[in-house]
């Protein structure tokens, strides 16, 4: 494979480095990389590789722009808001590096997709943000022998490695046998994420490619590196495989993919939608707040600092994370609405407030986020 004119005054930092030269960069420009998720990891590790000449790119993502993204997903501008991720990264990638091949998969990855996908590139990036997709994004390397390079972040803190057994290194399954129980782990909606983080672990997750196409370094694989961004410290954990790992040890008793939904723990979706006995909507908490004679009070349980941010007048905090320590201010023979962001964090807390003994309670659908869509678009939505 022949480098042109133009690639090689576009690369000149690269050919002259001795590890890189003239054959590395013809070995970049040969490898493949397929990366799942165009969003906040996806975003630097898909420019960097194009900018790098990463001969072929595939891009799976079957979302769409959305205004919270942009303040870490940098593939994506205002003007691409409501279009599809995978076209806007294109677009964007077109215009780092026209050498560089992109190829759109706007799909979900499933059971059903993965190894048609993946089996067609030489190298696999996860820049995905559920546990269901990253065990499939495992199994399936491990089965067609492809790296896994691996991403994640949340908050102030990421981690990045290479999962790669035929290389002689450990599964993601190895470091995480199970996944966390369903709602265990709050997702960036609900927890935040810094908007650098993801360039930065991104950016580390596409060295490690660039590295394993060259054939240079020492790679990730066998260590997690771990990052913490609010003390601005790496840590590094050595990684062992594991013999009895379900799907890379000595005996595995996966050997094809599996309902990745069901194996964490995730209900499948019903058709058609239905009532939830335990929720209300926010026409309902109007009503509530409107006719105080209902005699139903509305509390929030978000945080202090989101209830900063965007609230509603005359429904008073009370964070969850605090409510353990404070549900004895609350009214056991009284009737509640409660109110979060989304319907996550007040469905936890109607469950708790339950085992303590109340019974007149109700989540409220969609929370906060509902309430500006359909009542009041005066109150952020965040």
């Amino acid at each position: 494979m022949q480098l042109s004119n133009d690639e090689i005054r576009r690369y000149s930092r690269h050919l002259i480095l001795p590890e890189v030269g003239l054959a590395g960069q013809k070995k970049i420009k040969a490898t493949s990389v397929l990366c799942i998720g165009a969003g906040g990891l996806g975003s630097p590790i898909a420019m960097y590789l194009a900018a790098a000449g990463i001969g072929k790119l595939g891009i799976v993502d079957f979302d769409t722009v959305d205004f919270s993204n942009l303040q870490r997903q940098i593939l994506h501008t205002d003007a691409d808001v409501g279009r599809p991720k995978a076209q806007s990264a294109k677009e964007t990638i077109a215009g780092i590096n026209p050498h560089c091949e992109v190829v759109i998969h706007n799909t979900r990855i499933s059971s059903d997709t993965a190894l048609e996908l993946i089996r067609s590139y030489d190298i696999v990036v996860d820049g995905t943000d559920n546990f269901p997709t990253r065990y499939l994004t495992n199994d399936a390397c491990v089965l067609l022998k492809k790296p896994n390079v691996y991403g994640s972040i949340f908050r102030f803190e990421g981690q990045a490695s290479v999962f790669a057994p035929h290389l002689g290194g450990p599964c993601y399954r190895c470091l995480y046998p199970e996944p966390p129980p369903p709602g265990m782990v709050p997702s960036c909606a609900e927890g935040g994420v810094l908007g650098v983080l993801p360039g930065i672990i991104g950016c580390i997750q596409a060295t490690e490619i660039l590295k394993l196409a060259i054939g240079k370094g020492t790679s990730l694989v066998g260590r997690l590196l771990l990052f913490n961004a609010l003390d601005m410290k790496f840590r590094e954990l050595k990684l062992r495989r594991d013999p009895q790992c379900p799907v890379c040890g000595e005996h595995p008793t996966i050997k094809e993919l599996i309902d990745y939904e069901q194996f964490c723990g995730i209900a499948p979706k019903p058709a058609v939608t239905q009532d939830n006995p335990d929720e209300v909507t926010v026409l309902e908490m109007k009503r509530a707040l409107d006719n105080p004679t209902l005699g139903v009070k509305v509390i929030d349980v978000r945080e202090p600092d989101e209830y900063e941010i965007a609230k509603v007048d005359g429904v008073p905090l009370l964070p969850l994370s605090q409510i353990q320590q404070r549900f004895t201010e609350l009214d056991p023979n009284q009737q509640y609405y409660i109110s979060c962001k989304v319907g996550v964090r007040s469905m936890d807390a109607l469950n708790f407030l339950r085992q303590q003994g109340f019974k007149y309670l109700k989540s409220v659908k969609g929370g906060i986020t509902a309430w500006s869509e359909e009542i009041d678009s005066k109150v952020p939505r965040y």
